[in-house]
């Protein structure tokens, strides 16, 4: 009789992940704004995970996700040179101890007078 062999644990991670997110009623965006860029810490066994994570989250909170971004873990983003303070490592550290997302800044986006997006209202 075969035994079944254990898959090695996969070990949990955090990624920065940024999404874009467009309207959707009840979104709790600021009124006049055509979306928003979240910026999230996500923990996942891999970035796939964390990203799919990340966006059922926001689909359950109204909002409605466009566009993920990642920007991969803390190791990763040190080896190119980020420069990440400690708050930021402290939600890196918290979404890794709870297992969850956390949306560490919101964006809103407004459209300006000459059409084009433009963030800084």
């Amino acid at each position: 009789m075969a035994q079944k062999q254990d898959k090695p644990k996969r070990t949990q991670q955090v990624y920065t992940l940024l999404v874009e997110v467009g309207r959707k009623t009840g979104d709790g965006l600021p009124e006049g704004a055509t979306g928003a860029a979240l910026m999230c810490y996500a923990s996942g066994v891999d970035e796939a995970e964390a990203v799919r994570e990340t966006v059922a989250i926001l689909k359950q909170a109204d909002l409605a996700p466009l566009d993920v971004t990642g920007y991969g873990t803390l190791d990763e983003r040190l080896a190119e040179g980020h420069d990440i303070d400690d708050d930021e490592r402290a939600l890196m550290g918290r979404a890794l101890e709870e297992n969850s997302v956390i949306v560490a800044q919101m964006t809103p986006f407004f459209e300006d007078a000459k059409g084009g997006t433009d963030t800084l209202h």
